[in-house]
């Protein structure tokens, strides 16, 4: 005798060996038994083979019409049986009746399982909707199909184009924009990234890295609403100084000015001048609720995304020849000395007497002019030597916490792109990119004077119990990070007891919240606490930590990646066909006279710091990957001068690695049946 049984929803038939009350052991054609519950035991029959009954009733199973079977099946549960005696003739034998129960099976849509070999047919809407499922579905996958044809041989189907960046970053995997991707890169053997280039849909590298850009956190675009700058209406004083700024040409967003009184008197006045839109608007405004969806300002070569709408930003930017709305704080200083006696904050206008510009002072205002070596033919020549010698004071004293000075042995750069006059890129532009030494004087002065702004504010408003947000970092100790939060804490990397952000409040929203808690300190003295906008343990501080961390991560991210953009640019466009580079470690090397970190074959051996020539053998501007390999070692000694170096190189590796290319897509996805197939039964 043989038997038919349900295993786990798989069929099985065999020869019964053996059978007892609740059970039988069964061998199968492969000559393995298994031990079957009688329960699942839906069918004994002594003719034919097992074999050759189960390859009988799936060839007659198909030949079952399921609209027709459903007509004239019964009302409550039947068995499969009962089925195949009505559907086909009452003499019904064991092929047919397993091929009824293998039809019913694998139709829910049309049946539901009842119990083991029992069914009962489903409610007419059901199987109208289930249908109409399966239809699409069938058309879908025909979708998918014709699409996929199309991306295979070069072509784009305007669908997924459409969905580019979130075929690739953000994907629906049911899409079927998706699958059609996957089964083409399946067929073509390409990765999706060359596929899609192929076919056209990706047109320009910087359009692409742009594009993903705005895709992932401008997903509505980057204009703002129509807002006017609110006056402000406090009466404020005028200070009786005549206060300048020292910035970049391309700066709009004029956040921060100095001002020097009293020089000659052994007693000076130090003045640092942070523009005040926290004057003007207050939390929960319109104008608040841009800055916050914003967060930050993203900045890129030849152009920016700011936070604020750009002419809420002129009103309130520290522009020469206005008096310009400020909270200001003025540090007593012992000339001679350059202890530091005093501070206090006041809100008032400030005259702004110059915007000074770096790129074209730099080069005159210089270690030799500051400390009277060579003449000083500029503005402010006897403020800013002051301010230079304050600001080593301050740096010296800085490092005596720190414990080690800073290294500022690696510059910083400029980019200009000629040719879009600072409109949106196209990525055709000419790229210039210059050196600025790290540290210069007028960057040194500018960093100090913020730094100590951020660090006086920040104990002050401690001293008050006024919440602010704060940056810390516990030490220097490899891997410990700066971190933020809402109370005073040590910052090791400054070398200061304290440190918030509060000096860019054009341009950071953490600035501008900071800005208002000041600003309450400096109206209400020791009752802050009970008149800032964001009290002691405010849930809304937590949030804005969080939703700044998010978006300052993503805009550096994108800031590093497009710059890297640009500097491989500049090797095309000036046809660089050998860079020199330092060793740092894995086989990574950092170029010397460009913002570039990269792999180059045949280094990874080489000390830290080891000096080589590198040859570039591709460049490709989607992945920004430049591919090199070693041409020569051109000395032996500077990997023991490096080994000073290696602070900051974690986080030069993750930049060279923010342009990398993460893609969401899977090949391992894909349709739940091969395209143009008709689709299983859900």
């Amino acid at each position: 005798m043989y038997a038919l049984f349900d295993d786990a929803g798989k069929f099985l038939a065999g020869r019964v060996m053996s059978e007892a009350d609740s059970s039988m052991q069964v061998e199968l054609d492969s000559g393995k038994r298994v031990k079957v519950k009688s329960a699942n035991v839906l069918l004994r029959f002594d003719k034919p083979q097992p074999a050759e009954l189960l390859a009988a009733a799936h060839a007659r199973a198909p030949e079952i019409d399921l609209d027709l079977a459903w007509e004239f099946a019964p009302e409550g549960e039947f068995g499969f049986a009962e089925l195949a005696r009505d559907y086909f003739d009452a003499k019904a034998g064991p092929e047919l009746q397993a091929a009824a129960l293998f039809r019913l099976f694998e139709a829910p849509h049309y049946f539901r399982r009842a119990g083991k070999g029992l069914f009962k047919k489903a409610p007419e809407e059901i199987v109208k909707a289930a249908l109409l499922a399966i239809e699409r579905k069938k058309q879908q996958a025909a979708q998918i199909e014709a699409w996929a044809e199309e991306l295979t041989a070069g072509q784009c189907p305007a669908p997924v184009r459409e969905q580019l960046y979130k075929i690739l970053f953000k994907p629906d995997k049911n899409a079927p924009e998706y699958k059609a991707v996957v089964e083409a890169a399946k067929r073509s053997q390409r990765a999706p990234l060359d596929l899609l280039t192929a076919s056209g849909a990706i047109s320009s590298p910087y359009q692409f890295h742009w594009r993903r850009f705005l895709f992932e956190t401008f997903p509505k675009g980057y204009g703002f609403p129509a807002l006017e700058a609110p006056a402000i209406r406090d009466e404020l004083p005028l200070a009786p100084v005549q206060a300048f700024s020292i910035d970049d040409s391309q700066t709009t967003e004029i956040d921060d000015a100095l001002s020097v009184q009293g020089l000659g008197s052994g007693t000076v006045t130090f003045g640092i001048h942070i523009a005040a839109p926290a004057l003007a608007f207050a939390p929960d405004s319109a104008l608040d609720k841009v800055a916050r969806d914003r967060l930050s300002t993203v900045y890129m070569p030849g152009f920016k995304i700011t936070m604020l709408p750009d002419s809420v930003v002129q009103a309130y930017t520290l522009i020469e020849g206005r008096d310009c709305p400020a909270v200001s704080l003025y540090v007593t200083i012992d000339e001679a000395t350059l202890e530091v006696k005093s501070s206090e904050t006041r809100l008032e206008r400030v005259p702004i007497a110059a915007n000074l510009r770096h790129d074209q002072l730099d080069e005159h205002i210089t270690e030799a002019t500051l400390t009277g070596e060579a003449p000083a033919d500029y503005p402010f020549a006897t403020e800013l030597a002051f301010c230079f010698r304050l600001a080593q004071s301050l740096k010296a004293m800085r490092e005596v916490v720190r414990g080690k000075p800073e290294n500022f042995n690696r510059p910083d750069y400029n980019f200009r792109l000629e040719g879009n006059d600072g409109t949106e890129p196209d990525g055709s532009e000419t790229v210039r990119i210059t050196e600025r030494r790290r540290g210069a004087p007028l960057d040194l002065i500018v960093s100090e004077a913020m730094i100590l702004a951020n660090s006086r504010w920040g104990g002050w408003l401690g001293e008050l119990g006024v919440p602010g947000i704060y940056r810390s970092q516990a030490s220097l100790a490899p891997g410990v990070k700066v971190r933020m939060g809402v109370k005073p804490a040590p910052h090791a990397g400054m070398g200061v007891a304290q440190y918030t952000w509060a000096t860019s409040p054009l341009r950071r929203y953490v600035d501008l919240v900071n800005q208002w808690q000041i600003i309450a300190c400096a109206r209400h003295g020791r009752t802050a606490a009970l008149a800032a906008p964001f009290k002691p343990k405010d849930a809304t501080l937590f949030s804005i930590i969080s939703g700044f961390d998010g978006a300052y991560s993503a805009y550096n991210g994108f800031q590093n990646g497009i710059e890297r953009y640009w500097a491989l640019r500049y090797v095309e466009q000036q046809g660089l066909t050998e860079l020199d580079a330092s060793v740092m470690k894995d086989g990574l090397v950092r170029c010397d006279h460009l913002p570039l970190v990269f792999r180059a074959l045949g280094t990874d051996s080489l000390p830290r710091g080891t000096h080589v020539r590198v040859r570039v053998t591709g460049i490709d501007l989607l992945t920004l990957d430049l591919h090199a390999s070693l041409v020569a070692r051109l000395d032996d000694g500077a990997a023991e001068e490096a080994v000073a170096d290696e602070e900051g190189e974690g986080e030069e590796t993750e930049q060279a690695a923010a342009g990398a290319l993460t893609l969401a897509i899977d090949l391992a996805d894909g349709n739940d049946e091969a395209p143009g197939a008709a689709p299983a039964a859900t």
